[in-house]
């Protein structure tokens, strides 16, 4: 069985023993290749119940992915059209945005939206993807035990890795308003600590976001927040900014030396080259709210015609056509199910 990706394709063996699909990567496709929905489900190295496919596992290629030289890029999703999108566009890796999956389901992103909603959306985008996705886990909603809750949920839905952020439950998004309440170091370490312990796999990615920037704290204590998080056992660094330039982040990013990887996300600093971050020793990018803004934009805007000229003909030219949709959502994996099924 074959299922393509935008750069490469990969073939799933089933083992008939346990009926786990194996996955080896192959150069090209042969003719008549298919992808099927099936196959991009159980594309998966270690399954939530441990059995060990032999192939690397999402969070084993995240891993690898924030230890290499190139920069990686995360792609933002909110549900698991968006992710499914990102996937066959090219990205290796997808970030599950807290501020897109609430603005999605239609909450703000002040954790008004429960960890529960949230997880369910991103099983969702596990299901429809077969990269690695790293979930936005905010403040980890609560103490050391509610994160390390969060964790080990996200951990059996498939995930590859989480993000926590050392600010106050309920959080405010950091774009928002300039109140922005750190958490003691003492806590913030105890939820790492606690959430090291809880992951099954240690190929499990936790990244400790510091927000001191953010906050207005400055660069020392944004530094010795990330050396108290690196020693808690944190396995990289989110170091967030909001001014519009790169010039804190570049600072921060000189200062530490690599002893960690390093994310970031230019969302109000975007101007500045990759090249740039590439350079200063940034391990992976977030594009942290695109797909949901464009998501909005292009909503609004057709909603907008149609409401203003009751017709939808002009605007049929604009959209998807339902043959894309039905397409990249693969219905026709159903009838070729249905085969099998039936042996016909």
């Amino acid at each position: 069985m074959l299922i393509r990706q935008r750069s490469s394709w990969h073939t799933f063996v089933l083992d008939p023993v346990d009926g786990n699909r194996n996955l080896t990567s192959t150069a090209s496709a042969p003719p008549g290749a298919v992808v099927t929905a099936a196959a991009r489900r159980t594309m998966t190295s270690v399954r939530e119940n441990g059995t060990d496919t032999g192939t690397p596992s999402r969070a084993s290629r995240l891993r690898a992915m924030i230890r290499e030289k190139e920069l990686t890029y995360l792609m933002e999703a909110h549900d698991g059209l968006s992710a499914r999108i990102a996937e066959v566009e090219g990205f290796q890796a997808i970030w599950a945005s807290g501020l897109s999956m609430s603005t999605a389901l239609g909450v703000r992103d002040s954790d008004e939206a429960s960890w529960s909603q949230l997880l369910g959306v991103v099983e969702a985008m596990v299901e429809a993807t077969t990269v690695p996705i790293v979930v936005d886990g905010d403040t980890g909603y609560g103490n050391f035990n509610t994160a390390r809750r969060f964790v080990a949920k996200a951990e059996r839905l498939g995930v590859a890795g989480v993000c926590l952020e050392d600010k106050i439950f309920p959080k405010m998004n950091s774009f928002v308003g300039d109140s922005h309440t750190l958490a003691e170091v003492s806590d913030f370490t105890a939820k790492i600590r606690a959430c090291k312990d809880s992951q099954r796999s240690p190929d499990f990615v936790l990244v400790a976001r510091v927000e001191a920037l953010i906050a207005g704290r400055g660069l020392a204590e944004a530094l010795d927040r990330a050396h108290a998080y690196h020693e808690a056992g944190a396995d990289a660094i989110f170091i967030h900014s909001r001014q519009s330039d790169a010039t804190e982040i570049l600072d921060f990013c000189r200062e530490w030396g690599q002893r960690l990887p390093l994310v970031i996300a230019p969302t109000t600093y975007a101007s500045t080259p990759s090249s740039e971050f590439q350079a200063a020793g940034v391990s992976a990018v977030i594009w942290a709210n695109h797909s949901m803004r464009a998501a909005v934009s292009a909503m609004r805007r057709v909603c907008r015609e149609i409401f203003t000229k009751q017709s939808v003909h002009r605007t049929e030219s604009e959209l998807a056509s339902l043959a894309e949709v039905f397409e990249l959502m693969e219905y026709s994996e159903i009838d070729e199910a249905e085969r099998r099924a039936y042996r016909v």
